[in-house]
């Protein structure tokens, strides 16, 4: 009878043992939001151009998935933070809600030395800007909204500055896309008219 007895507690303790043996491979499922999350960041962090805690990670590992949000001061920085967040881990889908947000010049610290190197970089491009320090600025700062726009083509986008007035050349694929570069310059500090000549491509 004992010998029965005991032969019965070993064998409940013999599948105690086994069902605790196995439950960790039950329940192991690969990396958990915290691990992508935290992949992310250490390969964001491994790119020197990109600032320390300007980018948010938001993971979903069981499908995949990251969310970015944040503000970086240019588009080319927005991009690179996208791509590196993919390399992080294979097929990985990547949402961007990354906001451009260029930093702004006071027109107190906009100097001759800035609106000179303004001034070449316009022409290389086809711009023109008068001779003044207030057009230099001013296309600056038009030239940068229009670029950390996303609905905008600031490369199909010509803007000239001369005594505080613009005109819009070039072409943009809607009429939205025209009225907004135009609300853009016209709600920047200094300008005194927009002339907007902005062509709606035709489809």
């Amino acid at each position: 009878m004992r010998l029965r007895t005991f032969l019965m507690v070993l064998g409940v303790l013999t599948l105690i043992g086994c069902a605790t043996s196995t439950k960790p491979t039950e329940t192991a499922s690969g990396p958990s939001d915290a691990d992508l999350e935290r992949s992310i960041k250490t390969k964001l962090a491994s790119d020197p151009t990109i600032p320390t805690g300007v980018i948010d990670v938001s993971a979903n590992a069981a499908q995949n998935e990251a969310t970015l949000s944040g503000t970086v001061d240019t588009e080319d920085l927005r991009t690179r933070v996208v791509e590196l967040a993919k390399s992080s881990t294979p097929n990985l889908v990547v949402t961007d809600k990354i906001d451009v947000k260029p930093p702004e010049v006071a027109r107190k610290d906009f100097t001759e030395d800035m609106a000179r190197d303004t001034r070449k970089k316009a022409k290389e491009v086809g711009n023109q800007i008068g001779s003044s320090l207030d057009d230099a600025w001013i296309y600056t700062k038009i030239v940068a909204k229009i670029t950390a726009n996303r609905g905008t083509p600031a490369f199909k986008i010509n803007v000239d500055v001369s005594n505080q007035s613009v005109t819009l050349r070039g072409e943009v694929e809607s009429v939205p896309a025209k009225t907004e570069v135009g609300r853009i310059a016209e709600n920047t500090e200094g300008v005194k008219h927009v002339s907007n000549l902005l062509r709606v491509k035709v489809s």
